[in-house]
C-alpha cells in the first residue's frame, strides 16, 4: 500500500491486521487503531506532542519493577482499572462491590492462622477485625480464602520500604467452618500513591493530589464463588470524595470505631485506644 494520507491510513492497518486468526485480537486492535487515530485526528496531535506522549509512556516502563507496578497507576489515575472493574463485576443487588486492585499486592504472602497479628512489627494503634463471609442467598461461606494488605500508620505499604526481608501488614487466612474470619492488625492511615515518578508528574500537570483515603484491601477466593478484590473504606476519612485512583465506593465505607483503653475483644487489657471493625462479605455464585 503507497502513498497513504492521514485519511486512509486507519483502514490500511486494520486490513494488515485482518488475517489473524485469533478473533477476539482482530476486533480489540481494530478499535483499538480506529480510536487511536480519530484521536490524534480530534486533537490534531502535533509531532512533538506525539514525541512527548512516547517518552512519557517509556519512563512508566522504565521505572516499573517487581515491587512497583507504574503502569497500573497509571491505568488506576486515567480511571481505566475502574472502568474494567465495574464492566467485568456486574453483581446482584447486596453482593459486596468490587474495586481496583492496586499496585502493592505480592503472590507470596505469609500465612496465618485466625485472630493472629497481620502487622508483624509494625507500630501503631491496634486493631480488630471480624466478619463473615457469606454467599448471596445468605450461606456461609466455610473456609473461604481471605488476603488482606494494608499501608502502616505512616502510609507506607511493606514493599515500599528499603531493606525490608519480611512482609508487614499482609496476610491470607481461611474462615472457618461458618464462614466468621477475624485477626488483628494496626490502623492504616490515608496516603500517597508513589508520585516521585512521571505519574506523579502528570499528576502535578493536572493539578491533581495524589492521596488515596485509608483503607484495608481483601481479596476473597472459595470454590463455587467469584472471587471478590475490594477495600474497606473508613467513614469520615479525608479524601473519600477526591480518591486519586477512583476507586471508593459508598458500600465499602465502614465505621471503624474507636475504644478507650481497656478490654480488647481479645479479652486481654490495653493501655491505649484500640479499634474495632466488623464488616461482612457477600460474593457472587460463579455461573461459569
Amino acid at each position: 500500500m503507497r502513498n497513504l494520507d492521514e485519511q486512509t491510513i486507519t483502514q490500511a492497518v486494520i486490513a494488515r491486521n485482518a488475517d489473524t486468526p485469533d478473533a477476539r485480537l482482530h476486533e480489540v486492535l481494530t478499535c483499538l487503531v480506529q480510536h487511536l487515530h480519530t484521536f490524534a485526528r480530534e486533537v490534531q496531535l502535533t509531532e512533538a506532542e506525539w514525541e512527548k506522549g512516547i517518552e512519557f509512556l517509556t519512563a512508566v516502563g522504565q521505572i516499573c519493577s517487581p515491587t512497583r507496578q507504574e503502569f497500573i497507576l497509571l491505568s488506576d489515575t486515567l480511571g481505566l482499572s475502574t472502568l474494567v472493574t465495574a464492566q467485568n463485576h456486574k453483581k446482584p443487588a447486596g453482593c459486596t462491590e468490587a474495586t481496583v486492585f492496586g499496585p502493592f499486592h505480592v503472590a507470596s504472602a505469609p500465612t496465618f492462622e485466625l485472630g493472629e497479628n497481620i502487622s508483624a512489627e509494625l507500630e501503631g494503634t491496634p486493631w480488630f477485625v471480624k466478619g463473615t463471609v457469606k454467599g448471596i442467598d445468605g450461606e456461609a461461606i466455610p473456609g473461604a480464602e481471605i488476603e488482606v494488605w494494608q499501608a502502616d500508620d505512616a502510609g507506607f505499604y511493606d514493599v515500599q520500604k528499603d531493606g525490608m526481608d519480611h512482609y508487614e501488614g499482609r496476610g491470607v487466612l481461611r474462615a472457618d467452618s461458618a464462614g466468621h474470619y477475624h485477626f488483628q492488625t494496626i490502623v492504616p492511615e490515608a496516603y500517597p500513591i508513589p508520585h516521585d515518578g512521571p505519574v506523579g508528574k502528570m499528576l502535578q500537570a493536572l493539578n491533581r493530589h495524589p492521596w488515596r483515603p485509608a483503607h484495608l484491601h481483601f481479596m476473597i477466593s472459595a470454590p463455587g464463588y467469584e472471587r471478590l478484590v475490594t477495600h474497606v473504606f473508613r467513614e469520615g476519612g479525608e479524601y473519600l470524595d477526591s480518591d486519586a485512583v477512583f476507586g471508593v465506593r459508598s458500600s465499602l465505607i465502614a465505621d471503624w470505631v474507636q475504644h478507650e483503653p481497656g478490654i480488647t475483644p481479645y479479652g486481654f487489657e490495653s493501655n491505649e485506644p484500640f479499634y474495632t471493625l466488623d464488616f461482612d462479605f457477600v460474593l457472587n455464585k460463579n455461573t461459569h
